[in-house]
């Protein structure tokens, strides 16, 4: 299965430097553990941008850049959307899926696997 995470985007970032690239995708995991725990496709329009926003902006830190675009879709799912809550359910869906490869993504370039 392919990496979410451009590789060379985040070796750019770190200028080579693995035990930076090795803190920056710890921080990255647990900041969107947290994150994805708090989708909420009930909550309010205001909850619901700003989570995804929120994940949208950890993703494309790492050049997680098919993950941003999930988000950036999500987050249009606000004001009077025809079966909002369905739209949501399924974005939060999927955006669930993509965060847990996201997370094993980074804690095998972690770990050098």
């Amino acid at each position: 299965m392919p990496q979410l995470i451009d590789t060379k985007h985040l070796e750019r970032y770190v200028a080579g430097d693995d035990a930076l690239r090795d803190e920056i995708l710890t921080i990255f995991n647990e900041r969107v553990a947290a994150l994805r725990n708090d989708i909420d496709v009930e909550a309010d329009d205001d909850a619901w941008h700003d989570i995804l926003h929120a994940i949208k902006g950890a993703a494309l830190g790492v050049g997680a850049w098919e993950v941003g675009d999930l988000c950036e879709e999500g987050r249009n799912l606000v004001g009077d959307v025809e079966n909002k809550l369905e739209l949501r359910t399924q974005a939060a869906t999927v955006i669930k899926e993509k965060i847990a490869v996201m997370m094993d993504d980074a804690r095998d370039l972690r770990d050098g696997v």
